[in-house]
C-alpha cells in the first residue's frame, strides 16, 4: 500500500483527492494538510511514501515549499495544481525543483475520473522513483553544460538531411532524465524524436527549456516538420509523433 499526504488549501479539493484515491485499492491518503507549514508537521508524524503539493496556497507557496522540502527531508512528489499552458513555466520549475509530475486539478483540463486516473499513475511511478540527492540535481557534469543560454550552431539544423534517428520516449519523471541526456549531446547529433509524457499545452515551454540549456535546435514538433541533424522535435501533450520519410527527409507527423 503506498502511503500518501495529500496538501493543498482548498478542502473541496483534499476531499476530492482523498475519496478517488481510496477507490484504487493500492493507494492510501494517510492525511491531508492545509499549507506547508502543517505539511512539515504531518511529514515528521506520518512518514508518508509519496506527496501532493498543490502550488498556490498561503502563508507558503508549493514551489518554495517544494524546493526545502528536496533540500531537508527529500521525497516523492507530485504536484496537483490548476497549473495552464499560460503558466506552464510555473509546472516546469516544480519538475526543475524535483516534483516527479505536474497534474492538473479537476476541472482545468481534466475530469474527476481523469484525475484519479492519471494521479494514481503518477503516485505509483512516484513512490519508484529514485531520488538524486540534493546536491546533485541539475549539476551538469564536470566541463559540461552550465545551463545558461547555449549558442546554436547557425544554419546547420535546416540544410542537412538525415539517414539517422534518434528516438526518445519518457513518462513520469522522465523531463530530468531528457534534460540531463541533452545537455551532453553535440551540436551535430543526428536529428532526434522526443516523446514525453506531459499534459498538453505544456510541452512548447519544455521545448524552449530544452533549447535553452542544449546545444541543439530544440522545438514542439508541428505538422511536416524535418528532423535533421542537430535539432529535436518535442511531441505536442497528449500526442505520439510519426516519423516518415519524404524523398531524403524525415518527417515529423503528430497523432492523437
Amino acid at each position: 500500500m503506498i502511503r500518501v499526504l495529500v496538501v493543498d488549501d482548498s478542502a473541496v479539493v483534499r476531499k476530492v483527492l482523498t475519496e478517488e484515491l481510496s477507490r484504487t485499492g493500492d493507494i492510501q491518503v494517510v492525511g491531508t494538510a492545509i499549507d506547508p507549514y502543517a505539511a512539515r508537521e504531518r511529514i515528521a508524524e506520518l512518514d508518508p511514501d509519496v506527496l501532493t503539493l498543490d502550488i498556490e496556497m498561503p502563508r507558503m507557496d508549493g514551489l518554495s515549499f517544494l524546493a526545502k522540502l528536496m533540500r531537508h527531508h527529500p521525497m516523492p512528489v507530485v504536484v496537483v495544481s490548476s497549473v495552464t499552458p499560460e503558466n506552464g513555466e510555473t509546472a516546469l520549475e516544480a519538475l526543475r525543483l524535483g516534483a516527479v509530475e505536474v497534474i492538473p486539478k479537476p476541472g482545468s483540463q481534466f475530469s474527476v475520473p481523469d484525475v484519479r486516473r492519471h494521479l494514481a499513475r503518477a503516485i505509483r511511478a512516484a513512490a519508484r522513483a529514485r531520488l538524486a540527492p540534493a546536491d546533485s540535481r541539475y549539476n551538469p557534469s564536470p566541463g559540461g553544460n552550465t545551463g545558461s543560454p547555449v549558442r546554436h550552431q547557425s544554419g546547420l539544423a535546416g540544410v542537412n538531411t538525415t539517414h539517422k534517428l534518434v528516438a526518445l520516449g519518457a513518462s513520469t519523471g522522465g523531463t530530468r532524465a531528457l534534460e540531463e541526456i541533452l545537455r551532453e549531446l553535440p551540436p551535430d547529433v543526428p536529428g532526434i524524436a522526443i516523446v514525453q509524457h506531459m499534459p498538453s499545452g505544456f510541452t512548447r515551454a519544455f521545448a524552449e527549456r530544452l533549447n535553452e540549456v542544449s546545444a541543439l535546435q530544440v522545438q514542439e514538433a508541428r505538422e511536416g516538420d524535418r528532423i535533421v541533424p542537430g535539432r529535436a522535435l518535442v511531441a505536442p501533450g497528449g500526442q505520439h509523433m510519426l516519423v516518415r520519410r519524404q524523398g531524403a527527409d524525415l518527417i515529423a507527423s503528430n497523432r492523437s
